[in-house]
């Protein structure tokens, strides 16, 4: 069995002030079916946890989104399946649990075996949601970097 993880498929958005909150957050669900749709089946959809924010006006973005996430995954039957806090991710990833973004991307494209310049599409968060997704995928065993870390 191939335990070596690859990149398939990373995207993001990116929201503006110009817009409400109601525009937003539909933006971020209509992404979340899009991608249910092209990727799907799933079979984990994984969190990074959150627990608080600068102000109130993060969490309620934060939350938000949270929101409008679990409306587009419930439109094919999918639910969030595990969180893992920040932590954990940096810690599973680089080694280090207070590691900095840059670190991350780097032990992100180590990891997945890209090259050293290799850019993400959105800079810092398309490497976090890597991150995510290959921590949770460590932490239960489901593939192989020990070499990598």
């Amino acid at each position: 069995m191939n335990r070596v993880p690859t990149l398939i498929y990373a995207s993001s958005l990116v929201t503006s002030t110009a817009h409400t909150d109601g525009q937003r957050f539909a933006y971020i669900e209509a992404k979340t079916v899009a991608v249910a749709h092209d990727a799907g089946p799933l079979t984990a959809i994984i969190r990074e946890d959150f627990t608080d924010g600068r102000s109130k006006r993060a969490r309620q973005g934060v939350f938000g989104a949270w929101a409008a996430v679990d409306q587009g995954l419930a439109r094919y039957g999918y639910t969030v399946t595990d969180e893992i806090s920040p932590t954990a991710v940096k810690r599973l990833v680089t080694g280090n649990g207070k590691a900095e973004k840059g670190e991350v991307a780097a032990s992100v494209r180590k990891i997945l075996g890209l090259p050293e310049d290799y850019e993400f599409a959105a800079g810092y968060d398309d490497s976090d949601a890597c991150a995510v997704v290959l921590a949770y995928l460590i932490a239960n065993k489901l593939i192989d970097v020990e070499e990598a870390i």
